[in-house]
């Protein structure tokens, strides 16, 4: 199941996270760095599921 909830704030950090070591890279005139270090979704704190639990939706487990 998916969830309402957003991971906006994961990503906008992620970004400024990425943006910063750039700037910090292109100003020292050092290679940049590869752009797979930034916003890994599987370290997010949300991965976009969430478990049924058939204790609290008991109708859910009927056939």
């Amino acid at each position: 199941m998916t969830t309402a909830e957003s991971d906006k704030a994961f990503k906008v950090a992620e970004h400024r996270r990425e943006r910063r070591v750039v700037n910090a890279a292109l100003s020292n005139a050092e290679d940049l760095p590869p752009a797979r270090l930034f916003g890994n979704p599987w370290a997010s704190e949300k991965d976009g599921k969430r478990r049924f639990d058939p204790a609290r939706y008991p109708a859910g487990m009927r056939k």
